[in-house]
C-alpha cells in the first residue's frame, strides 16, 4: 500500500500536505479523514466574520472539500480516526453521521490532527451561552447569539483570540469584559509592550479586568446571566473562553507514536515521526525553535501550512526540511496594531540567556506627513555578542509588518550591528528616513 496516503484532519497542515503530494505524483491515492464538516479554513478570520469585517463566511473556506475532490484527493469529512495500528499500516476510522467503523489502509500516514482549546473544569463552562471561537461553527453560533439580542459579553483570556474577539465585541457594540489571570494581556510580550495594549483596549470601550481568575458561569432560565470571577460576579449574556490550546497528540500517543514533554508529536526536520511511514504536521506536533533550541509546540496557520508543504513535498519524492520557528505573529486591536517575534526579555532569562533590551519610539511615517502615527519598537539582545533574539511591536497604521524585518533577521542570525546598517526603504508616506527598527537596532549597537 505504499502507493496509498491517508492525512488524518482536514485543515491547514493536512490539506497543505495532500494538495503537494497530488502535484508531485499524479498516481497516489490519497484519502482525507476529516471530523468536521470544513476543509482549508481561515480560523484566524473567525474574529473577523464575528465582528462584521468579513461579511460572507464562506470566503473563510480557502477550498471545499468538493474542490479538493475534483483535484483527485478523497476527503472525507464527519469522519473521525478512532486509532492508528502502525504495525498493521491501518487506521480505524468511524462516521460520525452513522454507519460502521471500518479499517482503512495506508502506505504513508500523515497525523494532522491540531490542537483543541484548553476548557478547564469550571461550573457551568458548557451551558448556553459560553462558547470557543476555533471553528466556523463557533463562529456562527457566537454571530446567532448576538443577532439574538446578546448585549454583555464576557472574554476569558488576553492572548491572541481574547483581544481580538474582545475588538469584535465592541465593533458590534456589546459591553465588553476582558478577564484575564496574568497581570497583562499577550503574554508573548514584555509587560511594558502589553501595557499599550490594554490601553487600545481600554480606548475601544473594554473593561479589562488583569490578575483576575474565573471561577464558573452562572446561568438562569437556560441562558448564561453572568460569569463569576475572583474580582465579583459580571453580567453576561455571552462569554468567549480564549485561553489557548493544547496539540491532540493523544492519538498519535496512544499507537506508540512518541509525543514529547511540549506535548506535541516528535518529528524530524522532515517531518517524519520516529515511526516508519508515519509524519506528522501542523498544531499537533513540536517544532526546533531557532534562537533557544528546544522543541516547542507554538499554534500558528503560517507553521501548519509550511509545514504540510514539507511533508507533502517529501512524500511526493522531492526532499524538503523544516527550518523551524520564532513564533512571529501579529495582530491588531482597534487602530492599534502588534507584532512579534523570537524572545521576550522573560523569555530569553528563561532560556538562560544574558540579555537586555532597547526601546525605541519614533513615528511610523515622516513628521510632518499625515497619519505619522506613534510606533515603539522594543529589541532583545544577548549582552556582548550583540546577538538579536527577539522583538515587539506596537504602534498606529503601518507599524506592526515591520516585525517582519526583525523575524529575517533573526532568521538569519544576525546581530544588531548589521541590522542597523540594513538598506531600509524610505519615503515620508511610509517611513522616517530612519526607519524605527534601525533607530531601535543602532540604539542597541550603542550599548555593546
Amino acid at each position: 500500500m505504499t502507493d496509498r496516503l491517508v492525512v488524518i484532519g482536514g485543515d491547514a497542515g493536512g490539506m497543505s500536505a495532500a494538495a503537494q503530494a497530488r502535484r508531485l505524483r499524479p498516481d497516489l491515492e490519497i484519502v482525507v479523514f476529516e471530523r468536521g464538516e470544513f476543509t482549508s479554513y481561515a480560523a484566524c478570520g473567525l474574529p473577523y466574520f464575528v465582528g462584521g469585517e468579513v461579511t460572507d463566511r464562506d470566503r473563510l473556506v480557502a477550498r471545499t472539500p468538493e474542490e479538493f475532490r475534483t483535484r483527485g484527493i478523497d476527503v472525507r469529512t464527519r469522519h473521525e480516526v478512532t486509532a492508528v495500528d502502525t504495525a498493521a499500516r491501518t487506521v480505524e476510522v468511524r462516521p460520525l453521521d452513522g454507519g460502521g467503523t471500518t479499517i482503512e489502509p495506508y502506505g504513508e500516514l500523515l497525523i494532522a490532527t491540531g490542537a483543541s482549546p484548553v476548557k478547564p473544569p469550571l461550573p457551568g463552562i458548557d451551558g448556553p451561552g459560553v462558547f470557543d471561537l476555533r471553528t466556523i461553527p463557533g463562529a456562527d453560533a457566537v454571530r446567532a447569539a448576538i443577532d439574538a439580542g446578546a448585549r454583555r459579553a464576557v472574554v476569558i483570556g488576553g492572548g491572541y483570540i481574547g483581544v481580538e474577539v474582545a475588538e469584535a465585541f465592541a465593533a458590534r457594540g456589546l459591553e465588553v469584559t476582558l478577564v484575564e489571570l496574568a497581570d497583562q494581556p499577550m503574554l508573548t510580550l514584555d509587560a511594558d509592550m502589553a501595557g499599550l495594549v490594554t490601553t487600545a483596549l481600554e480606548e475601544l470601550g473594554v473593561k479589562v479586568l488583569l490578575g483576575t481568575g474565573v471561577t464558573g458561569f452562572v446561568h438562569e432560565g437556560g441562558r448564561l446571566t453572568a460569569v463569576d470571577t475572583t474580582a465579583g460576579e459580571i453580567p453576561a449574556d455571552l462569554s468567549v473562553v480564549g485561553l489557548g490550546v493544547r496539540a491532540n497528540s493523544a492519538l498519535a500517543a496512544a499507537a506508540g507514536i512518541p509525543v514529547g514533554a511540549s506535548g506535541g508529536i516528535v518529528v524530524d526536520d522532515r517531518l517524519h515521526t520516529q515511526v516508519d511511514g508515519v509524519w506528522a504536521a501542523g498544531d499537533c506536533v513540536e517544532s526546533h525553535h531557532r534562537i533557544t533550541g528546544e522543541r516547542v509546540v507554538i499554534a500558528l496557520g503560517t507553521h501548519a501550512n509550511k509545514q504540510g508543504r514539507v511533508v507533502g513535498s517529501n512524500i511526493g519524492g522531492t526532499p524538503s526540511t523544516f527550518g523551524g520557528v520564532l513564533g512571529t505573529a501579529i495582530t491588531k486591536v482597534g487602530s492599534t496594531e502588534v507584532g512579534r517575534t523570537g524572545l521576550s526579555e522573560r523569555e530569553a532569562a528563561a532560556a538562560g540567556l544574558d540579555a537586555f533590551a532597547v526601546t525605541a519610539r519614533a513615528a511610523v511615517r515622516a513628521h510632518y506627513y499625515p497619519g505619522a502615527d506613534p510606533i515603539t519598537v522594543k529589541l532583545v539582545v544577548e549582552r556582548g555578542t550583540g546577538r538579536l533574539l527577539g522583538g515587539q511591536i506596537v504602534g498606529g497604521s503601518g507599524s506592526a509588518k515591520r516585525i517582519d524585518v526583525v523575524a529575517t533577521a533573526l532568521w538569519n542570525r544576525m546581530d544588531v550591528r548589521d541590522v542597523a546598517g540594513m538598506d531600509l526603504a524610505y519615503a515620508p508616506p511610509f517611513s522616517p528616513v530612519w526607519d524605527p527598527v534601525l533607530v531601535a537596532a543602532g540604539k542597541a549597537a550603542l550599548q555593546l
